[in-house]
């Protein structure tokens, strides 16, 4: 497991609210946000040189087991969004992800969140994370600042 002082930095995602992810109270419907949160992850992990598609490839899920998210002020229609996705543990047969999103032109801090994947194979049986994608994590993203 990597340690709070060996977390790699973060990864930050640009989006623009679309309408067609909007209630018709012109908010983010809620369910977005996980969307969001998805497109964290899968940049995250390609900052760090593993591309989701050939984790896949070579076998390996990262299914959610758990999903949590805190909603705390609206996005709303073409908001200019900020998703930052950091790293929170790492274990054989565990990773957790952070997430922050905010809106860009004033940095309020719209939700938080935390989503935790167990590896498994096309089986769906969970297994060791490979130990190239545990040193590919552990290392964290490269040319991004943190």
């Amino acid at each position: 497991m990597a340690t709070d002082s060996a977390l790699p930095s973060s990864v930050i995602s640009r989006l623009r609210v679309r309408y067609a992810e909007t209630d018709q109270m012109g908010v983010v419907y809620h369910a977005n946000y996980l969307v969001w949160m998805e497109i964290g992850r899968t940049d995250y992990c390609r900052a760090c040189g593993y591309a989701y598609r050939a984790m896949e490839a070579a076998g390996l899920r990262l299914v959610v087991a758990e999903a949590r998210v805190r909603y705390l002020s609206p996005a709303r229609y073409d908001d200019d969004i900020h998703l930052t996705t950091r790293l929170l543990a790492l274990r054989s047969r565990q990773v957790v992800f952070g997430y922050d999103i905010r809106r860009a032109t004033d940095d309020t801090l719209l939700a938080t969140g935390e989503t935790t994947h167990l590896p498994t194979n096309h089986a769906g049986r969970i297994i060791r994370l490979p130990a190239d994608i545990h040193a590919a994590l552990s290392t964290g993203p490269t040319g991004q600042a943190a």
